[in-house]
């Protein structure tokens, strides 16, 4: 459905996309993750056509987005991280006038709004305002407007932001419903969990790179292990030096160390043994886990 190879995104003397190869197959959430800046928004953009590529190959649904762009657009989905939903009308009219772009018929367009407002459990509020909505529903509404055109590919761009649960996991049945379409979809998000419960495979990148790509499970198990275990010191190197003379890797954060491995409760109980005052846990290995050891735990403006 979507193929990148070599793909170089460049601003003047900036390149936000580093030679990415991407292969996303039909029916599968493909998920790109990243700190701010990695270049997995300026990947999005050129997928949806609305930003040119550097250098490099990029085919939508078989087109070349150099030259199919329009045709390429009429046929994918995509809810914006942002809500550019039109004030001025209510939800059903944001719905059906978004119809017009894709010169659906008006009857055809009303049929498909009433079916997504259901979809998304917003029909009691077909006749509201924008500005009466909350976030909640707004974001909802987002993504029934990205599926008006009944896209082959839909794309998600942080699509639960700023949702309480119960709405989160409410967008998550609705894109397992979708992929149970046999719908196409690449999924943008800081939400570690939120990938671990969606994504078939997933990238993470950084600076511009694809750093690893796989299903969440194997990575977690490659990249970090079985469980991880948590050394809280805020004082002292004492823990530090320990792991390090055993020619183990550790990581740092302001008041702990968090210790990578296979057999971390073997390691707890001799470090324990060794250093009883010294508070330590051991917790499942995470997706998160994998994201912040490859991408550090420094934060990103």
């Amino acid at each position: 459905m979507v193929v990148a190879r070599d793909l170089v995104k460049k601003y003047k003397d900036l390149v936000a996309v580093d030679h990415i190869d991407l292969a996303i197959e039909k029916g599968e959430i493909f998920g790109l993750l990243g700190p701010n800046g990695a270049g997995k928004s300026t990947a999005i953009k050129m997928i949806q056509c609305v930003s040119p590529t550097t250098s490099g190959r990029l085919e939508v649904l078989g087109m070349d987005v150099r030259s199919d762009g329009k045709e390429i657009k009429r046929r994918i989905g995509v809810a914006p991280q942002e809500n550019n939903l039109d004030p001025d009308f209510d939800v059903i009219r944001n719905l059906t006038s978004y119809a017009r772009y894709f010169d659906i018929p008006p009857d055809l367009a009303r049929r498909r709004a009433d079916d997504l407002l259901k979809f998304m459990q917003l029909t009691e509020k077909r006749d509201t305002m924008i500005e009466q909505l909350s976030g909640g529903m707004k974001r909802r509404l987002i993504v029934a407007r990205a599926l008006i055109n009944d896209p082959e590919i839909i794309i998600l761009d942080e699509p639960t932001t700023g949702l309480d649960p119960q709405a989160r996991h409410l967008i998550w049945e609705r894109i397992r419903q979708l992929q149970r379409e046999n719908k196409t979809i690449i999924l943008t998000t800081h939400y570690m969990d939120e990938a671990e419960q969606l994504c078939d495979r997933l990238v993470i990148m950084e600076r511009g790179k694809v750093l690893v790509e796989g299903p969440p499970k194997r990575l977690v198990a490659d990249v970090v292990g079985d469980c991880v275990m948590e050394v809280i010191e805020p004082d002292g190197d004492v823990a530090d030096r320990y792991f390090r003379n055993a020619g183990m890797k550790v990581e740092r954060s302001a008041d702990r160390l968090y210790v990578y491995a296979n057999e971390c409760k073997t390691i707890n109980q001799e470090f324990r043994h060794a250093h009883p005052d010294i508070y330590s846990t051991i917790r499942p290995a995470t997706l998160e886990d994998v994201f912040l050891k490859l991408t550090g735990r420094g934060l990103r403006e």
